[in-house]
């Protein structure tokens, strides 16, 4: 079988998988966020926490929520990172206070960037009580918030979006827990590891010596795909044989990554009772993604390079690994992105610098492409002189600023992070090297941060206090300033009536508007990204 070949069937193998997977993950998706029944696991939650589970909230209390459950578990990651050497398993290890604190924004802002070596930086109860807990918790509050912006828009007159508290523990107990738990003993199947084991030192065949660690790594790694996380038990991540054995955990860990957040477009168009807005929103999706995949796939293979690859997957699984994880928030690797065709690397950029919506990450992805979305409305609504309209919501001044900040937050991060970057003498002797690359490997840094996704061109030496610091900004405000716009979205378009449809209204469930919207998603990336891709990624390739 030809290199080429055995990357169209691999791309192939994905796509069939998630297609199949769809409906019933979307439906049940669906049945979990609005059902009126609370299990008993879930009413000790809300007693614990004295929620009423039946009271809903306005966006405001929503969007407070969202931020004070957050900020909290911000403060106690940092705590218990900062702490753990006084704690069990924690095998000696120790953290900066910037080091501990960009972790802390990480994880819980689903980002899951690590500018510290995985099991160098973190002992077991950290590991497992610590970082994988906030895996489940950040990628339930970004479901929560995707499912409050869906529930805003299949609603009319009412101020309420639903409850967070029940939001969140339903995506965590319902969702996320029962499928990580499957995922976690099939990977211990195929071969992960799952244990307590102190580190062991052998000597090597050469006469050397080599520490191997163990750890509860089979139920961190699960999460870490499924909740699009990212963050590697060690600092090899995917492509380490205890995280990600054969080839078989590897396709595993590939759909495990895609699956909520491909099947999600399915619930939106259940929620709002129109099925086929959910096919248009993961026909754009598809396109997106299968393109991505394809084009980096293709780069790789023509470049025959194996630096950096894993060699028990090839360089066809390296590509599709490293475009799904960029096409997600997930910032998982099986394959060094620095190695990278220059190619390939702009297009993993790329598929982040578009806000991650092939298919994005858990809720991330879902709420961002309904922002696209409004966005496509509006200007469609004004080159062919229709009310912009959206499931028969009028699309006014008030929802254009709204997703224009969400949108424009990221890009001002990115470029204006990069750029100060770039000035620094401290922040430049991170790099690896100058040039083209370098310029790459800084705006790939604060792409990831920004964009809240977490892999990284692995030649930059971030572990820094500047760079600590920037990032976790980027992190934090990449994640919540969006959240809080598509929530006052949420809140104004939970208000209006429904106008019913006529002859003038304008589809937003055909394959035409899917597509118009896969164009203007790339021209928005496009024209605020490309002057920073050709000094980069273009003019390396072109080299």
């Amino acid at each position: 079988m030809t290199p080429a070949l055995a990357g169209v069937l691999s791309v192939l193998c994905v796509v069939v998988i998630l297609v199949v997977i769809h409906v019933p993950l979307g439906s049940w998706i669906h049945r979990v966020f609005t059902s009126e029944h609370h299990t008993r696991a879930e009413r000790a939650v809300y007693r614990l926490v004295g929620v009423d589970p039946d009271g809903e909230q306005r966006w405001t209390t929503y969007a407070v929520s969202v931020l004070a459950f957050s900020g909290a578990s911000i403060l106690l990651l940092f705590g218990f990172l900062l702490g753990q050497g006084f704690l069990p398993w924690s095998q000696g290890r120790s953290m900066n206070v910037d080091t501990a604190l960009n972790t802390a924004v990480s994880f819980v802002t689903n980002t899951n960037w690590q500018s510290y070596a995985g099991e160098a930086g973190t002992g077991y109860l950290v590991q497992a009580a610590g970082l994988t807990v906030q895996n489940f918790l950040s990628a339930a509050v970004g479901l929560a918030v995707a499912i409050a912006v869906v529930r805003a828009l299949a609603r009319q007159d009412s101020d309420r979006i639903g409850n967070f508290w029940v939001d969140v523990t339903r995506g965590t107990l319902r969702i996320l827990l029962p499928l990580a738990v499957l995922a976690a003993v099939a990977l211990v199947a195929g071969g992960v590891v799952q244990n307590l084991i102190e580190p062991t030192t052998i000597t090597t065949i050469g006469g050397g010596q080599q520490v191997l660690q163990g750890g509860l790594v089979a139920s961190q790694e699960s999460i870490k795909e499924l909740g699009t996380n990212g963050g590697g038990f060690f600092n090899a991540n995917s492509a380490h044989p205890f995280e990600n054995p054969n080839g078989w955990t590897n396709l595993l860990e590939v759909v495990l990554l895609l699956a909520i957040s491909s099947a999600l477009p399915y619930t939106y168009g259940l929620m709002v009772k129109d099925r086929r807005q959910g096919f248009a929103l993961a026909g754009a999706m598809g396109v997106l993604m299968v393109g991505a995949m394809a084009l980096l796939t293709w780069s790789e293979v023509a470049g025959g390079s194996l630096e950096g690859k894993e060699q028990r997957f090839g360089t066809a699984w390296s590509a599709i690994f490293a475009s799904a994880t960029t096409g997600t928030s997930t910032g998982a690797v099986s394959a060094m992105h620095e190695s990278l065709q220059p190619l390939s690397g702009g297009v993993a950029l790329l598929n982040m610098m578009l806000g991650e919506l092939s298919p994005g990450g858990v809720g991330t992805g879902l709420y961002s492409m309904l922002v696209m979305v409004v966005l496509t409305v509006f200007i469609a609504g004004l080159m062919v002189g229709r009310t912009p309209e959206l499931l028969g919501k009028t699309i006014g001044r008030r929802e254009v600023t709204l997703v224009s900040l969400a949108l424009l937050i990221t890009p001002t991060l990115v470029l204006v992070g990069t750029g100060i970057a770039l000035v620094n003498p401290v922040s430049l002797d991170a790099m690896s090297t100058a040039g083209p690359h370098g310029l790459s490997e800084m705006l790939y840094a604060f792409t990831s941060a920004a964009n809240n996704n977490g892999s990284a061109f692995a030649g930059l030496s971030a572990d820094q206090p500047f760079l600590n610091l920037a990032l976790a900004t980027c992190m934090l405000l990449g994640r919540f300033v969006p959240i809080v716009a598509v929530l006052a979205f949420a809140g104004g378009v939970a208000r209006q009536g429904r106008r019913p449809a006529t002859a003038g209204t304008m589809p937003t469930s055909t394959a035409s508007f899917a597509g118009f919207l896969v164009v203007i998603i790339l021209i928005v990336a496009g024209l605020t990204y490309f002057p920073s891709l050709a000094l980069g990624s273009i003019a390396e390739a072109l080299s």
